[in-house]
């Protein structure tokens, strides 16, 4: 059994690793892509996860693979193209640690995966099953990821979300509007920043958006506000639960952190169960989260700076 299977991208970050002799900007490979980043975040909290996407068969590839398997997660479901190269992404810092990306994806081999290539065992052996937007923002994959989640819908698996939208991989922000609203239909648990929930509602309001979410048939909402913590809303209420102050160098990664805790947390409940949790649980919950998204930031790359469970807890021992 796995606590959480995760469907989406999985790239290269090339992350700003300081200037050569010749004034020019190096870049360092590092392993990326936002569902494989939650599986590491998972895996680093004691918990089990699975994989499901495409590579290119290349260098790339096999180090992303390797790197995956060095974290315990299962990658039966990892698939290789052998003809299209690995999707990277170069990723551009500001001075406060703010990133922005540029992709190199015409296609990429993650936008490869089709649903003949799914391994359905692998979802059906999970507890929560895992994706976003980003291997929505093309065919084939688009077919096998709403196929994947559609499958995990129908057999009571509980479906986690997050958009996690990229405005530079999408021909129209109209067009991923149109897409992401409908793989809300099979979502039990939601991640979305406030900008992707404006994106989705209309609304900036926090309260207004996230109620309007919970009306769709969603269990849980949280809206991720960066430095300024989480927004929450379930059946047990709503609240904002702040972050923690550190120095930043680098957003890559932190929220696929938080959202990895979280599901570490909410993967041992059922769809029922999470309507009956407390607020004061999921208080804590949030908390604890929101620390492992801080902890990310001080260091630079995704999964390189993703915490495990101990280093969590001892920072927020820290700070009390």
């Amino acid at each position: 059994m796995y606590d959480v299977t995760a469907l989406g991208e999985l790239l290269i970050d090339f992350t700003p690793s300081g200037i050569s002799e010749q004034s020019n900007p190096l870049y360092e490979q590092n392993p990326g892509g936002a569902p494989a980043n939650v599986l590491v975040s998972l895996s680093r909290s004691g918990k089990k996860g699975a994989f499901i996407g495409m590579v290119g068969k290349d260098q790339f590839g096999s180090f992303l693979r390797s790197t995956l398997q060095k974290e315990n997660i299962e990658t039966r479901g990892l698939k290789t193209s052998n003809d299209i190269n690995t999707t990277l992404a170069f990723v551009h810092l500001n001075s406060t640690g703010d990133r922005s990306f540029s992709f190199y994806r015409n296609p990429g081999a993650d936008l490869m995966l089709r649903p003949e290539d799914i391994d359905w065992q692998l979802i059906k052996d999970s507890r929560v099953f895992h994706f976003g937007s980003v291997s929505m923002t093309g065919e084939p994959a688009k077919s096998a990821t709403f196929a994947a989640a559609r499958f995990a819908k129908e057999n009571g698996i509980l479906v986690s979300n997050d958009p996690n939208y990229r405005p530079l991989l999408w021909k129209s922000k109209q067009e991923a509007q149109t897409v992401i609203r409908e793989g809300l239909q099979y979502t039990d648990i939601l991640k979305v920043s406030d900008e992707e929930m404006e994106l989705i509602t209309g609304t900036a309001d926090l309260e207004e958006g996230a109620g309007i979410l919970y009306q769709q048939g969603i269990t849980m909402i949280f809206v991720t506000l960066g430095p300024r913590g989480c927004f929450f809303y379930c059946s047990a209420g709503s609240g904002l639960i702040p972050s923690f102050s550190v120095k930043t160098i680098d957003t890559t990664g932190a929220g696929d952190a938080f959202w990895g805790t979280m599901l570490s947390h909410l993967c041992t409940k059922t769809k029922q169960e999470l309507t009956q949790i407390s607020k004061l649980e999921i208080q804590k919950i949030v908390e604890f989260s929101c620390a492992a998204g801080a902890l990310t930031t001080m260091k630079k790359g995704a999964i390189p700076g993703i915490p495990t469970k101990e280093e969590i807890e001892a920072f927020i021992k820290d700070r009390i």
